[in-house]
């Protein structure tokens, strides 16, 4: 993998692999030193990527694994007045509300599948889980979401 094709591919996923770790982490400043981080970890990790098709799961995997490094080491309390509010207020705030409440394991292959448009093959590789896990996690949080929503 040489230099031109690493840099491509990181900044056509870019976006993505924000979405990603802001599900994980929900801090911006985080999720920039994660992007970064995992951006050079994958850079110095390079040549063990057999296939360069597949640099999407395994960027995706690195940045993953760093995020809950991350989310560890930082196990606090946070106050709400801490938090700040995102940039772009979300379509439909029911919506956003009711996922963010969804546990982060049904969340995150819900957000792969719908907001990433990743494959359930995809999914599942990224997240080292088995198809039926993938398939199982996104059925329970459609469920979820429309109990939340039909509640309203």
């Amino acid at each position: 993998m040489d230099k031109d094709f690493f840099v491509k591919e990181i900044e056509a996923h870019s976006g993505m692999l924000y979405r990603v770790a802001f599900t994980i982490l929900r801090d911006d400043d985080a999720c920039k030193d994660a992007l970064q981080d995992a951006a050079l970890k994958a850079w110095e990790k390079r040549f063990s990527l057999r296939e360069e098709r597949y640099f999407r799961t395994w960027i995706t995997r690195i940045l993953i694994n760093h995020c809950y490094d991350l989310q560890s080491k930082r196990r606090r309390i946070v106050a709400l007045d801490a938090i700040r509010e995102p940039q772009v207020p979300p379509p439909d705030l029911s919506l956003s509300l009711a996922l963010q409440a969804l546990p982060e394991k049904l969340r995150l292959p819900l957000m792969l599948c719908y907001s990433e448009g990743m494959s359930y093959q995809e999914i599942a590789q990224t997240l080292h889980l088995p198809m039926p896990t993938v398939r199982g996690r996104i059925h329970r949080a459609k469920e979820e979401l429309r109990k939340e929503l039909d509640a309203e």
